[in-house]
């Protein structure tokens, strides 16, 4: 059985709505009916251009967003169908890292309250009970789980690199053992190779907290080095999907090749 089943999902906007704010004219399909399995363990890498719907979709399937119609089922809930405290339980096991790790970090918390926050509201909302010296412990371990070490924790986001940044982000996601996190383009806004070090510790997370990830990029190369299979997407429906090998040496969509002929080192592969 999937850990994550996604069913016939579809989001269409309509006038003023819009997931990243700003103003759309008439009704545009984000998200056009669309069905995916992920398994406990893997990577699902989402490829596609950018406004092809790929990280609408991930949202969707957190419901930081909420879909027109489809299913979602997570663990064996179906999330459309779960109430509020049913859904603040389900949502420690769910996770996001997101893009931009400058404007994803509170500047006006340290980073042991950015890293401690979700520890702090999950105990509000579910009732468990976390001693402070407790949640300095957790976030001194999450610290050294991303490369990084204690000194950070009373300093500023302002502070950091972006790699870094991106770093406390992750450890964030990390702090309530999810079993599931959306990785949306986690590495587009850094540089070459910090990218390449951050796609590299979400490898090393993924085996030592056994994480499954949702990892969602532009960027071809990226998708194929982590994901253990590929779905492609475009206007906003998932056009191929298959495992990595398929996709890269066989891959069946006009849509597809596009992406495959756009990377030379892949199209010579």
């Amino acid at each position: 059985m999937p850990l994550l089943e996604v069913r016939n999902l579809t989001k269409v906007f309509g006038l003023d709505e819009s997931p990243f704010g700003g103003r759309r004219s008439g009704e545009v399909r984000a998200v056009d009916d669309v069905s995916l399995d992920i398994h406990e363990g893997e990577t699902l890498g989402l490829v596609g251009e950018s406004g092809s719907g790929k990280s609408t979709l991930g949202r969707l399937i957190l419901r930081l967003i909420e879909p027109t119609s489809g299913a979602i089922v997570f663990d064996g809930i179906d999330l459309l169908k779960a109430n509020g405290p049913e859904m603040r339980r389900v949502r420690r096991h769910m996770q996001i890292i997101f893009q931009d790790p400058f404007g994803s970090l509170d500047p006006r918390f340290r980073v042991e309250d950015v890293i401690a926050e979700p520890l702090i509201l999950h105990q509000r909302t579910v009732g468990e009970s976390l001693s402070r010296e407790g949640r300095r412990q957790s976030v001194q371990e999450l610290l050294h789980a991303v490369g990084m070490d204690e000194s950070a924790m009373p300093r500023y986001p302002h502070e950091f690199s972006g790699g870094q940044r991106q770093r406390i982000g992750i450890a964030r996601a990390l702090a309530l053992r999810p079993k599931f996190i959306v990785a949306d383009e986690p590495v587009s806004a850094l540089d070459v190779s910090v990218g390449a070090q951050i796609v590299n510790l979400l490898q090393q997370l993924q085996r030592d907290f056994r994480l499954t990830y949702l990892f969602i990029s532009h960027a071809m190369p990226v998708v194929r080095y982590l994901s253990t299979r590929i779905a492609v997407m475009y206007q906003g429906k998932i056009v191929e999907i298959g495992t990595t090998e398929q996709i890269t040496a066989q891959p069946q969509h006009a849509y597809t090749r596009k992406l495959l002929v756009a990377t030379p080192e892949m199209a010579a592969s």
